[in-house]
């Protein structure tokens, strides 16, 4: 097993030789390397002949003071994070596509988010990948060990495997967790409403309208899915999404209408509801205006 245990209170080389000839001494050690400058000690034992405790103690009774916490849990906060965003590689890239504006590359993406189902898969193989990644990391430690026992092969665990390693489990299955969420509750909501039309595209047209939509998608993470297929409709100017689950669509009514909108066939995967239209474009708006003004003066 490998450990690596900051020391605090050293003053020069002699003092990092001196840790180093105490280690050697105790039974199990079989490697010591103390680095006056990064003031870290690094130790290879035997776990089943000593622990980490009696070598923290060792130095400790030379007048150092050592934390070996700091160093485990950044380590992995680390690993967590990136084996948290190893099965999120589509997610990046259909991310990048969509700012870069690669339509070839969001429709082959289109198909993973168009699956309902798509968040709990990707949340099974961010764990899948985690315990591998545990897995890995206890069996360099020796908390894992296989032994072949005639035909088969046997696994033991160490005792006290989750009590010795529990803040490396929980960092690793949270920042998994916290990656997962991430994607799904903010980078994917905020990609839906990216910029795709300036208010110069609808100003000096007076035929816009707009509606409202609740459209039922499994999570915010779909977001971006929604827009994209509502955009491809010629005439619809502008989306905006609002969380968890509502779009504004402002269009064109020359070019398109709300029934043209809503018979998208990505609304047959995802169900929508009209919350609000409004049904007037400008210029009906500014007749019924006028009619207002000539009533009144009659």
């Amino acid at each position: 097993m490998k450990e690596t245990i900051s020391i605090k209170g050293m003053s020069c080389k002699s003092c990092a030789e001196k840790i180093e000839a105490r280690l050697k001494q105790l039974e199990g050690v079989k490697e010591v390397k103390v680095d006056f400058v990064k003031e870290k000690a690094y130790v290879q034992f035997d776990p089943t002949k000593t622990s980490l405790s009696k070598i923290k103690e060792a130095i400790k009774s030379l007048g150092y003071k050592t934390d070996a916490n700091s160093e485990k849990i950044g380590s992995s906060l680390r690993q967590g994070i990136i084996y948290g965003l190893i099965p999120h590689t589509c997610c990046i890239a259909f991310i990048l596509a969509s700012i870069l504006g690669a339509t070839i590359f969001t429709s082959f993406f289109r198909q993973f988010l168009l699956n309902p189902h798509f968040f709990y898969i990707l949340l099974m193989l961010s764990f899948i990948f985690a315990t591998i990644s545990a897995v890995v990391y206890l069996i360099r430690q020796g908390f894992i060990s296989f032994n072949k026992v005639g035909n088969s092969l046997e696994i033991s665990f160490r005792k006290g495997v989750i009590k010795r390693k529990w803040k490396y489990l929980a960092t690793l299955y949270s920042s998994t967790i916290g990656v997962n969420l991430l994607f799904f509750m903010v980078i994917f909501p905020l990609l839906a409403n990216l910029p795709y039309a300036s208010a110069s595209d609808f100003a000096d047209n007076r035929n816009v309208n707009n509606i409202k939509l609740s459209v039922n998608i499994p999570c915010p993470g779909h977001a971006p899915l929604i827009t994209q297929e509502l955009k491809s409709v010629e005439g619809v100017l502008e989306v905006r999404y609002s969380f968890p689950n509502v779009f504004d669509v402002t269009y064109d009514s020359t070019k398109t209408s709300k029934q043209g909108i809503l018979s998208l066939k990505i609304f047959n995967t995802y169900p929508a509801t009209v919350l609000e239209e409004a049904l007037l474009d400008q210029n009906q708006q500014s007749n019924s205006q006028l009619n207002d003004i000539v009533s009144g003066c009659g």
